[in-house]
């Protein structure tokens, strides 16, 4: 097909693909937990590319982590789709949760700002007092916000107390809290999303912990669903592959930055915008109304069995 006569889409999805196999990305590093507006490229989280197809109208979502990455794609997707959308993050991303809250607003949606940090089971269960307050109910609750550190050498003797307890603490107690405290609130065709990784079926030895965690959380999405769908409440999971988000630049050393998903079959690490779709999937009652306690693949071809 001539280029001209090809659509945005085709074009844009083209020009996505790598065929060099290298990454593509310079070097870079930031502190933790890192900005968008410091990294180099800019992700796309879908700012000028998802048009809504009104798939969740009316709907109340709490998104962790929706300050930056999946989190902030999820938030810009779930308002074009018609939800209003509550904003978890930590205090030290303000700058980030306030430009996807300015996104959320300019699709015609309330957004409001919901700041802790959910390693505290008190924090998670106020940022859901404060998600339904502002919103005035839940329908849908996404547990995206995560930490990881990638190590050096000995995956054991590079462990810390510190870094080991924030993992552990952020990418499951979190969940358990927040699905607890927001439970009472959901009511029938509801859905809960967890973001977990390929990371818990082809586990990365300088990633040890953070594995552990995903591997914990695709079980847990299982027995929630088990657990919850008497009530009509769908749980399920989405397994993305190495994506281009601030967590990277800020947990990696600059040289591994460079070839971030290069070892992907498609050769290249995903954009936010790319793992969009499976959550406004999920999310939606009426295209995923018999869908629950499944895990989605997001992975650029690594496999999730």
């Amino acid at each position: 097909m001539p280029e001209a006569a090809k659509p945005d889409v085709v074009r844009r999805a083209e020009s996505m693909v790598r065929k060099d196999d290298k990454g593509g990305f310079p070097p870079q590093e930031q502190d933790p937990p890192g900005l968008t507006g410091r990294m180099d490229p800019i992700p796309d989280h879908g700012e000028e590319t998802w048009v809504g197809r009104d798939r969740l109208t009316g709907l109340k979502a709490l998104v962790t982590g929706a300050d930056s990455g999946i989190g902030r794609a999820v938030a810009i997707a779930f308002a074009r789709e018609g939800a209003d959308v509550a904003i978890s993050y930590l205090e030290a991303e303000q700058e980030d949760a306030e430009e996807t809250a300015r996104l959320v607003r300019e699709a015609g949606r309330n957004a409001v700002l919901v700041p802790g940090d959910l390693v505290e089971r008190e924090t998670c269960e106020q940022v859901v007092t404060d998600a339904v307050e502002g919103l005035g109910g839940l329908d849908i609750l996404v547990n995206n916000a995560g930490f990881h550190w990638a190590r050096d050498g000995d995956a054991l003797d590079g462990l810390t107390p510190e870094t080991v307890e924030r993992t552990l603490r952020t990418n499951f107690d979190a969940i358990l809290w927040l699905c607890k405290a927001a439970a009472p609130h959901l009511g029938d065709g509801a859905s809960i999303i967890n973001t977990s990784s390929v990371q818990a079926y082809d586990p990365s030895t300088p990633l040890l912990d953070y594995a552990a965690t995903k591997a914990a959380v695709n079980n847990l999405t299982v027995n929630l669903a088990a657990a919850l769908g008497p009530r009509g409440i769908r749980v399920n999971a989405v397994a993305p592959g190495p994506v281009w988000t601030p967590l990277q630049p800020a947990t990696r050393r600059a040289q591994d930055v460079e070839k971030f998903g290069a070892e992907t079959p498609l050769g290249r690490a995903a954009q936010p915008s790319e793992l969009a779709g499976a959550y406004v999937f999920l999310a939606s009652p009426e295209e995923a109304s018999y869908v629950s306690g499944t895990v989605i693949g997001v992975t650029g071809g690594r496999p999730v069995f």
